[in-house]
């Protein structure tokens, strides 16, 4: 039996099968999935810790709904959506949670007031859920000072989120009771119907078309004007709700890579996207799909009006000639078609990479040699798509968006392989255990006959590796 926290003035323990008005769409939904989060363990257990709790079989999870506290903000008295409440042990940690459906978004306002209700009563965390997306549950999509969040963490997840992560599990076989698989699978057919107000993020913003047509007539963009900052906002936003279009389509979670010093620095992060919108015309992005060969790069470049996606890999080092290395790279990409792909050579040093398209080095790859008398260091495959007049078009522009990133990871990145070294061979003369004792090294130490230039002969395949061209 569910114990309300000393803390709570009242409350009830979430139904899965909730009895809330029909007006109370928010609280009905809230419901069903914080009762999906306190009894399916592997969903509970995944999104929990995304947000750094770990959550093992003795833990325990409780959630409630129709939470009062006596604390007042104003003259309205708070009553968040649901409360959160983990035991570990003699460990508690606790979360109010605030969710908004279908167009309704959050507002600074009540989730300031929220964080002051927790602070007063000692919860550990404030939960926002909403249609609104971010890059990680630690990067919320809007902004606070740092003194509300000093003492009390702030999350985010956003329905698409929480939809997805039940998908995967579901997808991989990872629920082992038949009772909550069928729970989970039961949430997400309820969150994807459409009376459920989940969606994704479909539109840039109105500022969208006026800022691209004026990078072409030529005027600059402001880094601190309000429409760099919409249309970062929105950038972060649809980056978030391509990894997971991907994630859902790939079948593992797709993630956002960040800078180390950015991960929970999402105001670092907006500067710092504000200062590539203004300075290169352009915004990035870098997604991680497990087990491929190298992160998928997208760019986004307002002068060109185009959508690029890239990866980018280490040539091989047991192949000598820049032939021979592009070589290895097309032989991965047989079964791509040319359109619109190219591969850059990066060459050692600071100079700048040369680009071909795909079809012409199939038909001669010894153009990738010209002028240069150095070894490409590295090859990045890259794929363009021109969207015309359709890229100031703030709804065409994601559809384009969402087709070209999947379509790259289609054509080119489920068959390109990162390049790793051969595995090092017996030393000659040392292929018995006798040849490695200590009175045996030592022999062959003290060999006069021993050259200095055979230590560096051994393993000499590896050291001169023979270069195949085909």
């Amino acid at each position: 039996m569910s114990e309300l926290p000393d803390f709570i003035e009242s409350g009830e323990p979430v139904r899965l099968f909730s009895v809330l008005s029909d007006t109370s769409k928010e609280g009905r939904t809230t419901s069903v999935f914080l009762s999906c989060l306190a009894n399916v363990f592997e969903y509970g257990t995944a999104l929990l810790s995304s947000l750094g709790q770990r959550v093992g079989t003795r833990a325990r999870i409780e959630c409630f709904t129709e939470v009062g506290f006596t604390a007042k903000a104003g003259d309205k008295k708070l009553r968040p959506d649901g409360l959160i409440v983990l035991t570990v042990g003699t460990r508690r940690w606790t979360a109010l949670v605030e969710a908004k459906v279908g167009n309704n978004e959050l507002t600074n306002e009540q989730i300031e007031s929220y964080l002051a209700l927790a602070q007063a009563h000692k919860v550990d965390a404030v939960i926002s859920i909403s249609n609104q997306f971010s890059a990680s549950p630690h990067h919320h999509p809007l902004q606070f000072k740092s003194r509300l969040t000093n003492k009390i963490n702030l999350y985010h997840w956003s329905w698409m989120y929480l939809l997805t992560e039940a998908d995967l599990l579901l997808s991989n076989g990872q629920v082992e009771d038949t009772d909550q698989h069928y729970i989970l699978r039961e949430l997400v057919r309820f969150l994807t119907h459409p009376s459920a107000g989940v969606k994704g993020f479909d539109a840039m913003p109105k500022v969208w078309g006026d800022m691209v047509n004026s990078v072409r007539a030529g005027a600059p963009i402001r880094a601190n004007s309000p429409e760099a900052e919409e249309v970062i906002g929105a950038w972060h936003q649809e980056v978030r709700d391509l990894s997971l279009i991907l994630s859902r389509q790939v079948g593992v979670e797709v993630t956002n890579r960040l800078p180390r010093a950015l991960i929970k620095d999402n105001a670092a992060r907006i500067k710092a996207d504000l200062n590539t919108l203004a300075d290169e015309k352009c915004m990035t992005a870098s997604l991680v799909v497990p087990d491929t060969a190298a992160p998928i790069d997208i760019t986004v470049d307002l002068n060109s009006r185009t959508i690029s996606s890239s990866a980018k890999i280490k040539a091989p080092a047991d192949k000598q000639s820049t032939k021979a290395r592009v070589n290895w790279v097309l032989r991965q990409l047989q079964k791509s078609p040319s359109d619109n792909i190219y591969l850059r050579l990066h060459w050692p040093g600071r100079g700048p990479y040369t680009q071909h398209t795909l079809a012409d080095l199939r038909n001669d790859v010894t153009i990738a040699e010209e002028g240069k008398d150095k070894q490409v260091g590295a090859i990045e495959v890259c794929m363009v798509r021109e969207a015309g007049a359709r890229f100031a078009q703030s709804r065409n522009f994601i559809k384009d968006l969402e087709e070209a990133v999947p379509d790259f990871y289609e054509t080119v990145m489920q068959y390109l392989k990162a390049w790793q070294p051969p595995a090092p061979k017996l030393r000659e003369g040392r292929t018995d255990a006798s040849d490695v004792t200590p009175k045996a090294i030592s022999e062959e130490v003290n060999d006069p006959t021993r050259s200095v230039q055979s230590a560096y002969d051994v393993n000499s395949d590896r050291q001169n590796p023979v270069d195949h061209d085909s």
